[in-house]
């Protein structure tokens, strides 16, 4: 494995950028923009310098995560030979375990410096989100029962990458909250959590062999299949909800555009077990996820 991993990533600042995780930090932007966009509505209110540390915050949580689950993988020897994702640079050789968590420590006080900022600027309430975010990506894999081993990584997911993300960002903007940040927040957790179903349905042979109890391993491929349908459906069915009760115009159907991309990797995870296929999923679902939270900020923005 380590050999196959020196000849992808021959370079120090590439196993780094691969430890990193560049394709899953847009599940973290997404929602940032959502819910800043949400806030020009709200009196046409935006802050330049706020928004960038929420985004530099939030890739900064998703980088640690990333970090901490390499480092904590590998140590429980999680990570073998026949995985079908990417290689991890702490069980892949490339990178010393205790290098990867010096990085997730760096990371995460990156994170906190953005957050400093934002609570000197919108309010304590943000420490209190900060940390939880920070606290549930460590124990994701970490710690002496990691969360993500026994079935709740979606419910993680949907909550930090959806609810928290956007609301805390509507409230970064404005200083407070408002029903429409959480009714919002909903579809885009859901399509942030139909991506970590993808990756647990690829993963599931092999997380069951390293005694991951993940919710694909509990529920098996068909319902996880069923799952991942109801996750990028649900998604669209809800975004007309807050265009319907909030008083905002049509321009919140924007998202609408992305389905035609959306049945086909849908199409594509029922029918496909390979590894390759789901990747090639698994890339579609946080491309079509990017996508769908753009044209959401697009049309609140319009809708101001």
């Amino acid at each position: 494995m380590a050999s196959r991993a020196a000849a992808e990533i021959p370079s120090g600042l590439r196993i780094w950028v691969m430890a990193a995780r560049p394709r899953t930090l847009p599940v973290s932007v997404a929602p940032v923009l959502v819910g800043t966009a949400l806030a020009d509505p709200e009196g046409h209110v935006f802050h330049p310098l706020r928004l960038i540390a929420a985004l530099i915050g939030a890739v900064f949580i998703q980088i640690g995560t990333n970090l901490s689950n390499d480092y904590s993988d590998a140590r429980r020897g999680a990570d073998t030979d026949d995985r079908l994702g990417p290689v991890r640079v702490s069980a892949g050789g490339l990178v010393p375990p205790k290098r990867v968590l010096i990085a997730t420590y760096v990371s995460f006080a990156v994170a906190v410096l953005a957050g400093a900022y934002l609570i000197a600027v919108a309010g304590w309430e943000l420490l209190l989100v900060g940390a939880a975010s920070i606290l549930a990506g460590v124990l994701y894999t970490g710690g002496p029962r990691p969360y993500g081993y026994e079935g709740l990584g979606e419910l993680f997911v949907f909550l930090f990458f959806g609810i928290v993300a956007v609301a805390g960002s509507f409230f970064v903007q404005v200083g407070h909250l408002r029903w429409e940040a959480f009714a919002l927040a909903v579809p885009v957790g859901l399509l942030a959590t139909a991506i970590l179903v993808v990756n647990n349905l690829r993963d599931i042979d092999t997380d069951r062999r390293a005694g991951k109890h993940t919710l694909a391993v509990r529920l098996g491929r068909r319902r996880t299949r069923q799952l991942y349908a109801a996750a990028v459906y649900g998604a669209y069915l809800l975004a007309p909800v807050t265009w319907l009760f909030a008083g905002l115009t049509p321009w919140l159907l924007l998202p609408w555009l992305t389905l035609p991309v959306a049945a086909p990797v849908v199409r594509l995870v029922r029918n496909r077990t390979d590894g390759p296929s789901l990747n090639q999923a698994l890339a579609k679902t946080g491309i079509l996820q990017l996508a769908f939270c753009v044209l959401l900020a697009a049309g609140l923005l319009l809708s101001g």
